[in-house]
């Protein structure tokens, strides 16, 4: 007999979770190990569950948080990211989070049930727009590191408060909840935004976030380096 895929769903709605456990529970191959409702929870549960279904809408960025909490703390557990729309804006910074897959907010039982197994079995199924998206990414993220290494892209010029906005959209958070963060007005926070696109020479929110992530691995790899 096959080992059971121990499943941990996140989600802040209990009724939610405790719905979709009782789907998981009708199936011979899967066992529900918890339903958390925070990312502390569920990172007390983490080291019982071979996969994480974890609302993507869960509130201050908590989803983005525990899917890197995850991974980098280089865990067998894959994770999915539950209820999105399949445009690239979307998805992206979850698989970037480290995301094994993700389960669209259209996809059926079925197609919720097959993710899993396939997450468990090592696959990451993604459609070629997505997938298309992701090369066009990596080629993104490669022409960054370059910049970096031969001096473009400095970000001497950003203030410590333009830096802090710019972790916490690394972090998938929006203006409004940054403005709430750092109790400050949600204009305030547009026009950091807007200072931090300039001073980077980016074009969007995720790519400002990428080149200032890049700078900032470049820079502690130097430190490494002279240390």
């Amino acid at each position: 007999m096959e080992a059971m895929i121990r499943v941990l769903l996140v989600n802040e709605i209990r009724l939610l979770c405790n719905v979709i456990a009782a789907v998981l529970e009708d199936e011979p191959d899967m066992e529900v190990v918890g339903c958390a409702t925070s990312v502390d929870q569920a990172l007390e549960l983490t080291s019982r569950s071979d996969v994480i279904l974890v609302n993507s809408r869960m509130s201050d960025g908590a989803t983005l948080k525990l899917i890197r909490a995850v991974t980098e703390a280089e865990l067998p557990t894959k994770v999915l990211a539950l209820g999105l729309a399949e445009s690239k804006e979307q998805i992206l910074p979850y698989v970037e989070a480290g995301a094994a897959g993700y389960v669209l907010k259209d996809d059926s039982v079925d197609d919720l049930l097959e993710r899993i197994r396939g997450a468990h079995a090592g696959r990451a199924p993604v459609s070629p727009k997505i997938a298309a998206a992701l090369m066009s990414r990596v080629a993104e993220y490669a022409q960054l590191l370059d910049e970096v290494e031969t001096g473009v892209g400095e970000a001497d010029d950003l203030t410590a408060r333009e830096q802090e906005i710019l972790e916490l959209i690394g972090q998938g958070l929006t203006n409004q909840q940054i403005a709430e963060r750092l109790v400050i007005e949600v204009g305030t926070v547009k026009n950091h935004v807007h200072s931090i696109l300039q001073k980077l020479d980016a074009s969007t929110r995720h790519e400002a976030a990428a080149t200032w992530a890049v700078i900032k691995e470049g820079e502690n790899a130097g430190s490494t380096v002279r240390e």
